[in-house]
């Protein structure tokens, strides 16, 4: 029996991204899509509670089912393990080829990524695969290459702990690509900037820009593999605690209990 594969995404279901990722996953398993209909990049995992989601088979990728999906790219893979494949066992979630880096903090306010982490959340392997060219008329084909041999290890292996995979590719031609190095996630910032203007009728409204920036790269990061010609790849996953913390803040559980407050 082949491999059931969802493949999702947060640029929508026209995006070239997508739809390179379908034409690798088809070649290795038994494919759904379920996408938004129109972009949703930086939504993060929010998840749509206000209004109602709908979804609609379309017929994008030939013999490949396909859903558009009202909703957040988080909704998409709501959906689609609970509606549309009805709870099958999905054996691996796959979402992009996103448009654009995710590395370092960008996870956290990527679609993609969140995606990806929601079917982790749900006890799927899981991967967000992105390519740091922002074009539309970006060549994919070092980016399928990568994702192909990665999505086939994913479909045969574990992830140690992690369910979940953060594979970031640089803008290179396929032969340049020195690899994969797997790595952890780089201390980034966003410098933002907030564009002030007004509208028609004078009222002020703000457009958000800003520059990524890094203060160190060490040669485990992210961060620093792409600078250097290689396929990030980051174990990533939900869990949020500082673990390191715990310890050095048993000191407050003292100070916070005693009677009298202090430490």
């Amino acid at each position: 029996m082949k491999p059931l594969i969802l493949v999702t995404n947060d640029d929508g279901m026209f995006a070239p991204g997508i739809k390179a990722l379908v034409e690798v996953a088809r070649e290795l398993g038994e494919v759904v899509v379920v996408a938004p209909n129109s972009p949703q990049s930086g939504q993060g995992h929010a998840i749509t509670l206000t209004e109602p989601i709908r979804l609609n088979e379309v017929d994008v990728f030939d013999d490949i089912v396909a859903y558009e999906c009202s909703g957040t790219p988080v909704d998409c893979v709501k959906l689609a393990k609970h509606v549309v494949l009805k709870d099958r066992n999905v054996d691996l979630c796959v979402s992009g080829i996103n448009h654009g880096s995710n590395a370092s903090i960008n996870i956290i306010y990527s679609g993609t990524m969140s995606a990806a982490m929601e079917a982790s959340i749900e006890g799927i392997k899981s991967i967000g695969f992105s390519y740091l060219d922002y074009s539309f008329e970006a060549d994919f084909e070092g980016a399928k290459h990568y994702a192909r041999k990665i999505m086939k290890y994913a479909l045969d292996n574990q992830f140690g702990d992690s369910k979940l995979l953060n594979v970031n590719i640089p803008v290179l031609p396929k032969e340049e690509i020195k690899g994969i190095k797997i790595c952890r996630q780089a201390e980034g910032t966003w410098r933002e900037e907030f564009v002030e203007s007004k509208d028609p009728r004078g009222q002020k409204y703000y457009w958000l820009t800003g520059s990524f920036g890094v203060e160190t790269q060490e040669p485990d990061t992210d961060i620093w593999a792409l600078d250097n010609g290689y396929v990030s790849v980051v174990p990533s996953g939900h869990d949020l605690t500082f673990h390191s913390a715990i310890d050095p803040l048993k000191d407050m559980e003292s100070f916070v209990n005693s009677p009298n407050g202090h430490l």
